[in-house]
């Protein structure tokens, strides 16, 4: 019965017409366009590990950033802390709601990291300047906030879906989603921080991805790929309709670094989603190559022929356990989470724009889904903030000038792949 009204949903989404498609040319033949009005034809999202706005962009201009954290009402100064730090901090569901403290923001001792106070550091500058250069020429968001209140499974269950089916916590073996061992099983949420027995970690709920096929709107999905212990980790790993279907093969593609190559050969989905490996996550122990990363894959873009016509949004999927001051507001029983950054890097962003508007990974679905004429999911992109305020379609955009890095884009080709970038 799942599977008929699945079907019964797209085949009204595919017949709906909106008469608001453009006639300009679109990279994939046959595809439909961006709704009239919008010179956005390729949609890119970056997604990042583990780090709040305090730690990563702490003391950028006009941002809203803190030196001294409280701790049980006492303040903290906070400390710089490499990227590159070997430190992995507890950020389960769990910890999140010792952190949190009904709003107090000042449990981030009490979360288990060794030393306590840790969490209360922020990564210097000249660590991350190539995200501070794109703050500077784009669009940046203080007041994004990861939308779940745990770690990444269900952050990015949130990016493609905008729901978790209640689920609240990484499954508890290596490998996630339908691949997953027939014991694994993910916590749900239950009353006042606590958690409930788990469910496998495998839906069938209705994805962004859903709405795109409806449309015949192609997208793709660069993730890791299998190594010793762990499968492809892309969200749609746990839905089941498309790990077992016909987009799996095609739209799914590791290893991530594949997107580089496929740019420079003139290839660019309409939606892209990017997952980076371990080595270049920014996830704790990493090491520090994931600025290089990024501003790789933007280097890409920006020198090539979709640089005009294309939106990248690159955010972090969850705190990481580091200290922030901004309490959350509420939406609802799953969340919003702590504040993550997010830049908006478009030749029509607003240029060295920083926004103070609540945003969450469930708007850049919104946003895809206004971008070409979609209806919603009916979770959480259902009224979301669609990002409006970090766009300016009147302008004449300048043209894009690279971001520096320290390692360029072959030898991020050729290095041994490092596994997933998360399996806390």
């Amino acid at each position: 019965m799942r599977g008929i009204a699945v079907a019964a949903f797209l085949a009204g989404v595919a017949g709906c017409g909106t008469g608001l498609l453009v006639s300009h040319p679109s990279p994939y033949p046959g595809e439909a366009n961006p709704v009239a009005g919008s010179p956005i034809q390729h949609i890119v999202v970056i997604m990042q590990e583990n780090r709040s706005f305090d730690n990563l962009f702490n003391g950028f201009p006009g941002a809203d950033t803190v030196q001294t954290g409280m701790s049980a009402g006492n303040p903290v100064p906070l400390q710089p802390l490499s990227l590159g730090d070997g430190h992995d901090l507890p950020h389960s569901h769990i910890n999140w709601w010792a952190e949190w403290n009904y709003g107090k923001m000042d449990g981030f001792a009490k979360a288990g990291s060794n030393p306590p106070l840790l969490p209360y550091s922020y990564v210097p500058k000249s660590d991350v300047q190539a995200y501070w250069d794109l703050a500077v020429q784009y669009t940046l968001g203080d007041r994004m906030f990861q939308a779940n209140t745990g770690p990444s499974f269900v952050a990015h269950q949130y990016m493609i879906a905008g729901q978790s089916a209640k689920v609240v916590e990484n499954p508890n073996t290596s490998i996630w989603g339908c691949d997953a061992e027939p014991g694994s099983r993910a916590a749900l949420l239950g009353p006042n921080g606590t958690e409930l027995p788990g469910v496998y970690p495998c839906f069938d709920y209705l994805t962004i991805a859903d709405l795109l096929d409806a449309r015949g709107v192609s997208w793709r999905y660069y993730a890791p790929g299998p190594t010793d212990s762990y499968f492809v980790l892309s969200a749609f790993q746990a839905i089941r309709h498309i790990r077992f279907g016909n987009d799996w093969p095609s739209k799914v593609i590791s290893p991530q670094t594949q997107v580089l190559t496929d740019i420079a050969n003139g290839e660019l989905a309409p939606v892209t989603w990017i997952v980076p490996d371990f080595a270049h996550s920014d996830h704790p122990a990493s090491g520090a190559e994931g600025p290089d990363w990024v501003a790789s894959i933007v280097n890409a873009i920006g020198q090539s022929q979709f640089w005009s016509s294309t939106a990248i949004f690159i955010s972090w999927d969850d705190w990481g356990g580091w200290y922030d001051h901004v309490p959350p507001p509420v939406v609802d029983n799953m969340g919003p989470g702590f504040r993550v950054p997010v830049l908006v890097v478009s030749p029509w962003a607003r240029h060295g724009y920083i926004s103070h508007r609540y945003h969450e990974v469930s708007g850049i679905i919104a946003f895809i889904e206004k971008n070409f004429g979609l209806s919603t999911l009916g979770a959480r992109d259902k009224g979301a903030d669609s990002f409006a305020d970090c766009f300016d379609y009147s302008q004449s955009p300048p043209g894009f000038v690279a971001i520096q890095t320290r390692i360029d884009p072959q030898t991020l080709l050729r290095e041994k792949p490092s596994g997933p970038p998360d399996d806390d």
